[in-house]
């Protein structure tokens, strides 16, 4: 009981987190810290991919999202095959007593209804399914906080995803793009908001003052990824892999033979052979990689850069929430729309077809106007933050109403059923 004499309101988070993806434990990170300062009274827990990291990191209870621990290894042999899919099974008992415990749970941020990178349907989608069903079946509220979405080909996950949005009780959106490819699956989203990716709630370092801006001559941080494109590019992966790291090495080195210093950025645990794959070809000790274990690590390192050139969605976040001059190397249409609402449109660049000439164009031209898109960045991220205000009041009026009132069956649906 709280000093009042109420009970505590039982919220849980659910996700990929804690398991490598400093995007997704950022996400995390800003919903901890608007839970912490507006409702300090909520007991706090995790169903997740590394309940040790969070209960470490974050210090709240965790609990591991899949029974089976060999979930994200490929299961060939007769042994791990049965292993995984009677894994499935227990996990459906697994998420609905974890479900029925809480009064709320919020899924926050990441990308958990898209397939821009490769994805089974039996994978995270499954898992997602589940919560979301569980939650109506016992009347936890479940929401999607700016989630991040896209179209979806594959039938069976496409069919998952779309009933996972309308099942849940609460749903936001990253980008536009992530509610127009919901609607266009089927979901009714008119009750539904657009607000920035929840990274821009986190605290900001002090930014180093750049060199000279008609001239740079500062660091560059080059943020990488284990790319090898989307859930329809299976075929061609291979291909795909090679031609960005080509591409990414090659400017790489022409920017050490200019000079300048080159800080390798990663994003997810993965990102290490791409790190270690550049250093081996450009062997100079004017490039090095950073570790970095948060979002707020990578701020620090896109603040201490001239200029960053970011593969990964979290680190284009970081670099630009800092006000650094961004160039993205953009695999999804999130990178385009994030490079857009910041006022960057132009300095996008295909991944999937890194053209090194063409990138080192791009990246003097952002040079070269670098004191303008610092003042543009300025602005949008004052924006952002304004915006993020919304959310979270949203977020709070939806699942925390107070208590006797009439609450609204979609965006805020009425409590949880007794056991």
């Amino acid at each position: 009981m709280t000093s009042g004499g109420r009970t505590p309101v039982r919220v849980g988070v659910f996700g990929l987190l804690g398991s490598g993806n400093l995007g997704n434990d950022g996400s995390l990170e800003a919903v901890l810290g608007h839970l912490r300062a507006e409702h300090p009274e909520a007991a706090v827990d995790a169903l997740c991919g590394g309940p040790e990291v969070v209960t470490a990191r974050y210090r709240i209870p965790a609990t591991r999202l899949h029974w089976y621990r060999g979930e994200y290894r490929t299961a060939s042999r007769a042994g791990a095959i049965a292993g995984k899919g009677l894994g499935k099974l227990v996990d459906v008992v697994r998420t609905a007593a974890w479900v029925r415990r809480h009064d709320v749970v919020i899924v926050p941020g990441m990308g958990v209804l898209e397939a821009t990178l490769p994805l089974r349907p039996w994978g995270f989608p499954y898992s997602l399914f589940l919560l979301c069903a569980s939650g109506r079946l016992f009347g936890t509220r479940v929401a999607l906080v700016s989630v991040g979405a896209a179209e979806i080909a594959d039938r069976p996950t496409r069919a998952l995803v779309r009933w996972s949005a309308r099942l849940a009780a609460y749903r936001s959106y990253r980008d536009a793009l992530s509610r127009d490819a919901m609607r266009a699956m089927g979901v009714d989203t008119t009750r539904d908001e657009v607000y920035p990716d929840l990274a821009f709630a986190l605290p900001t370092p002090p930014a180093s003052a750049p060199s000279d801006p008609t001239a740079p001559t500062g660091p560059v941080c080059v943020g990488v990824m284990d790319f090898h494109g989307g859930n329809d590019d299976r075929a061609r992966a291979g291909e795909i892999h090679r031609r960005y790291l080509d591409g990414t090495t090659r400017f790489v080195r022409t920017l050490v033979e200019e000079g300048r210093a080159v800080r390798l950025l990663t994003g997810d645990a993965c990102d290490a052979s791409v790190v270690a794959a550049i250093l081996d070809a450009v062997d100079s000790p004017l490039v090095s990689s950073a570790e970095a274990a948060s979002l707020a690590d990578l701020m620090k390192e896109t603040a201490a850069a001239d200029t960053v050139v970011a593969t990964r969605f979290h680190n284009l976040i970081c670099a630009l929430k800092v006000g650094t001059p961004t160039l993205a190397l953009s695999y999804a249409a999130k990178s385009d729309a994030l490079m857009e609402r910041m006022g960057l449109g132009a300095y996008c660049h295909p991944a999937r077809e890194v053209d090194a000439d063409r990138l080192l164009e791009q990246f003097r031209a952002l040079e070269k106007h670098a004191a303008e898109v610092r003042r543009t960045l300025a602005e949008r991220n004052r924006d952002a933050t304004r915006q993020l205000q919304h959310q979270f009041t949203a977020l709070t009026a939806a699942l925390f109403p107070p208590t006797g009132h009439d609450l609204d069956p979609h965006h805020a649906p009425t409590s949880r059923k007794a056991p």
